[in-house]
């Protein structure tokens, strides 16, 4: 494949890796960008999103960042959930922010203002709704790809990113041998006013975790506009039956009777919280996982970037930032490569040495994180607290803390030696 001078892409997929892709990439003059989605508009389903140091960086660096506001998260409880005791206790005041730090201190945000701030930096008429892929196929050479989608259209590209989440098309077009797998793990998520729970006694509106020994319930403040203020609930069970046939589900509705059956054990203001949420607002997330996928691109012409290219049982709280560092380092190694007469193949094999690294050495973490969830209820609880990370070997800074524009100049810094 010889260099072009043009390159035309189709992302597959408009959640945050999506879109931040397409943002990187329509800043360079010689790319064209196309984004499919199979939704019939712009949305974002869940609730909540943790914003942390690693995802400012990368906002920052899509020009977005002005555009994302919520709730700070303060350091934050981890409680028995039977009894409401503090299980660690909380650190001692810190001391006072520098600006940086303020302007970069961690929130947890509605999705849709994540989404919307995304979308406000994407170029006007890039986005394609109603366009689910059904397949993709290789021309070969220098032909590109063809994606054809369930409404009967077809399109070709130079370039596929497939930014299609934990079911990708892309992927198990690539890599039909990867399987998922449903990991018994299922939460339930919802929004719901703070004013609302503002009559239970004693219950710490602060950010926090309540475990029980199937699982926990998190509680968090999503806003940064006191006359309108939501939080977020999350219920989450960890022994989850299997339904013969199906691997996951995202985002269904689900009754108030169903959550209410896996929080028995919780402590009675839980229990009273959860009286206020309306019937028919919860949504449910069943996951699921696959193995670590070894190589993240293929046909020398695609590239997988956020939960596609990495299944895990969970993201750390950090999944979209992931998916946003995917799409900047592509666009890098695409810049990278064709202003050196490089070619496609070139830039996405610079972009597997980056990324694929980084995603084994979460693979790895979630694995262990993953094995505190069996045991007695004190020694769940306090293994599962420590797979948080805290300070020392268990630190989880090289995450939290990723500096994705630093990790790109090391890079070409190591090329030049």
């Amino acid at each position: 494949m010889v260099a072009r001078k043009h390159l035309n892409v189709a992302i597959v997929g408009a959640g945050p890796g999506g879109l931040a892709t397409a943002i990187a990439l329509s800043e360079l003059p010689y790319v064209s960008v196309t984004v499919y989605e199979r939704a019939p508009e712009p949305r974002e389903v869940g609730a909540g999103i943790s914003i942390g140091r690693n995802g400012w960086n990368v906002l920052e660096l899509l020009g977005a960042a002005d555009g994302v506001k919520g709730a700070r998260k303060q350091t934050p409880f981890q409680r028995n959930g039977r009894t409401g005791e503090s299980i660690v206790p909380r650190a001692a005041t810190p001391p006072p922010l520098s600006p940086e730090e303020v302007k970069y201190e961690s929130i947890r945000a509605r999705r849709t203002r994540l989404q919307a701030a995304l979308l406000a930096r994407v170029p006007p008429n890039t986005i394609r709704f109603n366009k689910k892929l059904v397949s993709l196929t290789d021309l070969g050479g220098e032909d590109g790809v063809r994606l054809q989608f369930q409404d009967a259209t077809v399109a070709t590209a130079d370039l596929v990113v497939g930014a299609d989440g934990i079911r990708s098309v892309v992927r198990q077009t690539l890599f039909p041998d990867h399987h998922l797998h449903f990991t018994g793990v299922t939460a339930w998520r919802v929004l719901v006013p703070v004013a609302s729970i503002r009559h239970v006694a004693e219950f710490p509106t602060s950010t926090g975790w309540w475990h029980g020994l199937n699982g926990y319930f998190y509680f968090s403040h999503v806003d940064d506009e006191p006359d309108r203020e939501l939080c977020e609930i999350t219920v989450r069970s960890f022994h989850e039956p299997e339904v013969p046939g199906r691997t996951a589900t995202w985002a269904i509705p689900s009754t108030n009777e169903r959550v209410r059956a896996r929080c028995g054990e919780y402590d009675p203001r839980i229990q009273a919280v959860l009286d206020v949420v309306p019937e028919g607002d919860w949504r449910e997330f069943a996951m699921a996982a696959g193995p670590c996928l070894p190589e993240i691109q293929g046909w020398d012409k695609v590239a997988l970037i956020g939960d596609a290219s990495h299944p895990l049982s969970g993201a750390f709280g950090s999944g979209a930032a992931f998916a946003m560092e995917d799409g900047w380092i592509l666009a890098r190694a695409i810049e990278h490569t064709i202003t050196s007469n490089t070619t496609i193949k070139d830039a996405l094999e610079i972009f597997q040495r980056i990324r694929a690294p980084y995603y084994e050495r979460m693979h790895a973490s979630d694995a262990k994180k993953a094995r505190a969830l069996s045991g007695d209820f004190d020694t769940v609880i306090k293994a599962r607290v420590a797979s948080f990370g805290g300070a020392g070997a268990d630190s989880l800074d090289w995450i939290y803390q990723n500096d994705i524009k630093q990790v790109w100049a090391e890079y070409v810094a190591s090329e030049a030696r």
